[in-house]
């Protein structure tokens, strides 16, 4: 799948929580394709207190309910097509699920892609004894 398809469907997956009527629920939205070339959507939700989660998130927790970790390629986009990269949280947590997806290909702009190793250069984990 190109670039600008995964972005699309990044793009794609907002609309239907933007019906809904504020910036709050859906104003990210991301796509994500498994090793197993499964396409998976999901959508930001950005509520008061901090209550909350990325489109990433989303995304990734339903490729894991259906019973895959690996991801080959990834994207967040707002719901008017700008690109963005993934937070700390959403890069760590692509690592933590599976420590193959330091090869994910991540779309950090509409014209430039790099490797999650290259956007978690100093991993912690290593410093002290952790297994996951």
């Amino acid at each position: 799948m190109e670039d600008a398809d995964l972005i699309k469907q990044a793009i794609e997956s907002t609309k239907k929580a933007r019906v809904l009527g504020t910036d709050k629920l859906g104003y990210v939205g991301a796509a994500l394709i498994s090793d197993k070339n499964n396409v998976f959507t999901g959508v930001s939700l950005d509520c008061y207190c901090g209550i909350g989660f990325c489109a990433e998130h989303s995304a990734i927790a339903e490729m894991v309910k259906n019973g895959e970790t690996r991801i080959r390629k990834i994207v967040a986009a707002t719901f008017d097509g700008t690109v963005l990269p993934p937070c700390g949280r959403c890069r760590e947590l692509m690592f933590q699920l599976n420590k193959e997806n330091l090869d994910t290909g991540v779309i950090v702009s509409k014209d430039k892609k790099a490797k999650l190793r290259e956007l978690l250069p100093y991993p912690w984990q290593e410093r002290i004894d952790v297994s996951f």
